[in-house]
């Protein structure tokens, strides 16, 4: 067969496969669909053909399993063998005798948790243990409002706030803390703990920079912890380490592809009592371009005139702060936290922060109180006034006649962290345990002379190898409130020191 008799058969076979494939229903759609592409867009023409092939080879392509089992098959005896071996460790670890020595003598409260309580034993005491600190627990007024909320919406909304559990007092809740701050927009959350522990991980990520205070609380090291970013610490409320910190990842980021920066802390710490210096904080966040979040679970509703926080007390615009978290749940009586921000900032939790789209809205009454509470701090400044005059009457009582103990809270914090002197500690010889012990005893001979307090207890410390090397003191919680006068305030401080004094002197 010569070449001119091969061109005649291949056309002939062409022609055949063209005639037939007329025959086909919607031929003559396809061919002229394309014709018009070819002469429109030769290059689609070209993408489409590749994808046909490519379908046709994926639906020809033989089937092979994605599982390889690449594991030894053992016997049914050989297994019942492993499972007999193992033991499951336990969820929880087991109670030091310290713990067991709580448990056992644990006060238990009868009704409200108010200035004064009564206790299952039948007791009335003095309460310095609750966060009641402007007894918003007696006020009528907001029970009302809590009664007549509970009427209208129910106990909860069964439902998380994306989906059908926002109501219209959460919309009003988060306009007014919001306006309270003067930050553009807010967030509500239904559990205060989960407020920061949910806000870190929803903006930093794996490869993401974490500059945090070695004393921050435990919210914010599991927050942390979830991000998997890489941590730096810098000394507790150490300004000029915080400063060297930043320097140093500054430097060693400098040849590296950009990354989210951020620096974590507490506006009122919740270890140690201490307040931050926000003014050089935004100064270094500013200068070196780390975004700040700001922990104000403690200082707001405590802090400033109307007590707005720790911005209102140092005068620094709230706006300069990237996020704010806060709780409800503390100085406001309600519950749940918060986080203001920008509207972006905002907007980008509603989407991707894990305790607020898998969690149940917080109940309407929550939200209401908070409103209301809030409302009474702007209007009536005056109960900060006599917090702040129980908090002195208290610390005359305490840090400076205490030959034994110190206060290391600030001025306006009504929450008391008690330590021992460390020339006390140094001439014991006590460790951690054993301060832990003495608190302990100091806290059951206050509550067998009617003062109710309790102590600092400690979480777990580290999130990492390298924050080892700083841990919470052993302390005593001394909890002021409004809810008891003056001569109140001074009789339970004269009760704490002299239970202090009989138990260290007994111990050598």
């Amino acid at each position: 067969m010569d070449l001119k008799d091969a061109q005649t058969l291949s056309l002939r076979a062409v022609n055949e496969l063209a005639f037939q494939f007329q025959k086909v229903p919607g031929s003559a759609i396809i061919l002229r669909y394309i014709k018009s592409s070819y002469q429109n867009d030769p290059v689609r023409s070209v993408v489409e053909l590749f994808l046909f092939l490519f379908f046709v080879r994926y639906l020809l392509a033989p089937k092979y399993s994605t599982q390889k089992h690449n594991y030894a098959k053992l016997s049914e005896e050989e297994v019942d063998d492993l499972i007999d071996d193992w033991t499951p460790e336990p969820l929880i670890s087991p109670q030091t005798p310290l713990e067991e020595a709580e448990n056992d003598k644990r006060p238990v409260i009868v009704g409200p948790t108010g200035p004064k309580c009564k206790l299952s034993t039948g007791r009335t005491v003095t309460n310095l243990g609750s966060y009641n600190f402007y007894n918003f627990i007696a006020n009528e007024s907001l029970k009302e409002k809590a009664i007549q909320t509970l009427r209208t919406y129910g106990v909860g909304p069964c439902g998380p706030p994306g989906f059908y559990g926002t109501q219209d007092v959460h919309v009003k809740t988060e306009a007014d803390i919001a306006a309270h701050l003067g930050t553009p927009a807010c967030i509500v959350y239904a559990q205060a703990f989960s407020t920061i522990s949910s806000v870190i991980p929803s903006f930093s990520k794996r490869g993401d920079i974490i500059v945090v205070d070695k004393g921050v609380n435990y919210a914010i090291r599991k927050g942390i912890q979830i991000s998997r970013s890489t941590v730096r610490w810098y000394e507790h409320n150490d300004i000029a380490d915080l400063e060297q910190v930043l320097k140093q990842v500054t430097k060693e980021q400098s040849k590296k592809p950009l990354t989210r920066r951020f620096i974590v802390t507490e506006g009122m710490f919740e270890n140690t009592g201490d307040t931050i210096d926000l003014p050089a904080i935004i100064a270094l966040k500013l200068r070196y371009k780390f975004r700040l979040i700001l922990d104000e679970t403690w200082s707001f509703g405590v802090l400033g005139r109307t007590g707005r926080g720790i911005t209102e007390q140092q005068n620094v615009d709230a706006s300069e702060v990237d996020m704010i978290i806060g709780s409800l749940s503390g100085s406001l009586c309600a519950g749940g936290g918060f986080c203001a921000g920008s509207d972006e900032i905002v907007e980008h939790q509603r989407i991707l922060a894990a305790a607020y789209t898998f969690s149940a809205a917080l109940p309407a009454m929550l939200a209401t109180t908070a409103s209301e509470t809030l409302n009474i701090l702007q209007t009536s400044p005056e109960i900060i006034t006599q917090l702040r005059e129980n908090i002195k009457a208290m610390r005359l009582q305490l840090d400076p006649r205490s030959d034994w103990v110190m206060c290391t809270s600030s001025l306006e914090n009504p929450l008391m962290i008690l330590v021992f002197k460390p020339e006390i500690v140094a001439s014991r010889g006590w460790s951690n345990e054993e301060q832990d012990r003495v608190f302990h005893d100091i806290v059951e001979e206050a509550l067998a002379n009617g003062v109710l307090i309790t102590r600092l207890k400690r979480m777990p410390n580290a999130t990492s190898a390298k924050e080892i090397g700083w841990q919470v003191t052993p302390a005593l919680k001394v909890c002021i409130t409004t809810g008891l006068s003056r001569k109140e305030i001074e009789k339970a401080g004269i009760t704490i020191r002299h239970a202090i004094t009989k138990i260290v002197s007994k111990r050598k």
